[in-house]
């Protein structure tokens, strides 16, 4: 009698590799779009609704709730969860873009507290794709991971004082371009 091989789930980390990418891609694409809408280079996609504007934080916030539903109630192949990590890095993208604005219950859409939340969560998505597994870290990876940690401080400490005159100078543009763009 032959036995059949039952095979573990897709591995974690190529699901958080999948949840990295889309969740990149969408928050570059999501700023750029917002950027040529806004400066009018692009027609208006923006949804109103009984005159109201309905932000794109919205989309991810609904998104994310129906991959909670899918991942929760339904049997899932290998295929089918890689394409709910790629959902969920867009849901998370389309939400946290807009972070600094329900954080704040409103308010401009360039608040840097939307900037920082995505840094944050592009970290957790890189450590969960490319952290090795715990039975395997060796002193070594301590060793790199805090030169990693050295490096990435003063690297934040460094695009801080860059950001800071980015800031000033770029932010007076982006706030014309909201003030000027379709509302």
């Amino acid at each position: 009698m032959s036995e059949q091989k039952i095979l573990p789930p897709k591995p974690t980390r190529h699901l958080a590799r999948l949840t990295l990418i889309a969740f990149l891609f969408t928050f570059i694409a999501s700023r750029t779009l917002v950027i040529l809408i806004m400066a009018r280079r692009m027609p208006d996609l923006f949804l109103h609704m009984g005159g109201t504007h309905v932000h794109h934080l919205n989309y991810g916030i609904f998104l994310l709730s129906a991959i909670a539903g899918v991942l929760l109630f339904a049997r899932l192949n290998d295929k089918q969860r890689s394409v709910c990590a790629i959902a969920y890095g867009f849901g998370m993208a389309l939400t946290f873009d807009e972070f600094g604005m329900w954080l704040h219950l409103g308010g401009s859409y360039w608040q840097r507290a939307s900037f920082d939340a995505v840094i944050v969560l592009l970290g957790v998505f890189g450590i969960l794709a490319f952290l090795p597994r715990w039975q395997r870290i060796r002193a070594h990876h301590y060793i790199v991971g805090g030169t990693l940690l050295a490096s990435v401080a003063l690297f934040y400490l460094l695009l801080m004082k860059s950001l800071k005159h980015a800031n000033d100078k770029l932010m007076p543009r982006l706030m014309e371009l909201e003030q000027k763009g379709p509302k």
